[in-house]
């Protein structure tokens, strides 16, 4: 793996994890810097999977960039998904109501 392969999975993993923030509306449930982090460890995963797929040595760098950005954008989407979707999918307990163990 080459140092451009890892700055090219950086900015890859930044710009889906950033995007990724931006499309999903309402409030969110997962931190921003867990998207950046996952969108830059699952295009790092990507450049690795092409790595040990494609060994020709005049390979086009555009595979390698396809590879990355669909790890990330799915690292993603499964993160937000796990984690409830948007904030304003579920509902605030009533602060009003009264628990069992009060009554």
């Amino acid at each position: 793996m080459t140092g451009s392969t890892l700055v090219g999975a950086l900015v890859v993993g930044l710009a889906v994890g950033g995007v990724g923030r931006l499309v999903v509306p309402g409030r969110k449930a997962v931190p921003v810097w867990l998207t950046l982090a996952l969108g830059v460890a699952a295009a790092l995963l990507g450049a690795i999977v092409v790595g040990l797929v494609d060994r020709r040595p005049d390979a086009s760098p555009l595979l390698s960039l396809m590879m990355q950005t669909a790890f990330a954008a799915v690292a993603v989407v499964l993160a937000v998904v796990t984690a409830g979707g948007t904030g304003a999918d579920r509902q605030a307990p009533d602060p009003g109501a009264r628990r069992k163990e009060e009554v």
